[in-house]
């Protein structure tokens, strides 16, 4: 099959409904759930804002649009390597420089929810990503391996998205070793239905939040705040992520989307 007759079997599919589309980013505006830090550790994200510049009015009376203030990594979004200390250095670790092929990638989706519904601390070990191959087939180099919890499912409500009380925040995620087994195996990133790509408790581990610690040290890529990854299969989708062209941009909100067998 050439590759000429791949993209036209591609779109063949899309139009009969065999391919459908399935969206993974939650909705962005003035309730977007968003990362909370403590004052000791850093500045936050500060709420998005929408104001208007015209709305069929005196502004502007044959059209309507908007100016926005958001943090880069507010909703449904992309984590650059130079995000972290660890992925500063790469010369293509922006949003404007990372390789437009690298946004769009074949897809695994490891199910923990039942384990999360029972504890919402579970944290994803090298062991639970080996049994999930036993059954499914190895990751793929150049690969996305995606979390799902169905945490996206409290995304409604700031309080129970962050779910945290005087002990920290508490949500599901990956261990140290487990980001480091799915490295080595070569997938290109990483992505959780969580406000960001580490557990609640990731500031306790070694090192400190290792899915952004280690990802971006390995110039990988994370996706946060995703939904809709129980409409995925475990492999078989494609999955399409591309941030803004941001100069210099660490991240970027992202319209994420899954093309799936019907």
């Amino acid at each position: 099959m050439t590759a000429t007759s791949a993209l036209s079997n591609i779109a063949s599919a899309l139009l009969s409904g065999q391919i459908t589309v399935v969206d993974l980013s939650a909705p962005l505006g003035p309730e977007t759930p968003l990362i909370y830090l403590p004052p000791q550790i850093g500045k936050n994200t500060p709420p998005v804002k929408v104001h208007s510049i015209s709305h069929y009015d005196q502004d502007g009376p044959f059209w309507s649009w908007n100016w926005l203030e958001l943090g880069e990594h507010s909703g449904t979004h992309f984590d650059a390597p130079v995000h972290w200390i660890t992925g500063k250095d790469y010369a293509d670790g922006t949003t404007d420089t990372i390789p437009v092929k690298n946004f769009v990638a074949p897809v695994n989706v490891i199910d923990i929810s039942q384990e999360t519904a029972a504890n919402h601390d579970f944290l994803l070990t090298p062991d639970h990503v080996k049994a999930w191959e036993a059954r499914h087939g190895r990751i793929e180099p150049g690969s996305w391996v995606l979390l799902r919890s169905d945490w996206y499912k409290r995304n409604g409500s700031t309080e129970t998205f962050l779910n945290a009380d005087e002990n920290g925040p508490h949500s599901p995620g990956p261990t140290a070793e487990a980001i480091e087994y799915i490295i080595a195996q070569g997938a290109i990133g990483w992505g959780t239905e969580t406000v960001g790509t580490d557990a609640g408790s990731a500031g306790g581990m070694n090192p400190p939040f290792p899915a952004h610690n280690l990802m971006h040290k390995a110039n990988r890529y994370g996706l946060a705040s995703l939904v809709n990854l129980d409409k995925l299969p475990p492999k078989g989708a494609i999955l399409i992520a591309a941030p803004l062209k941001f100069v210099n941009g660490t991240g970027s909100p992202v319209r994420a989307l899954a093309l799936v067998p019907a």
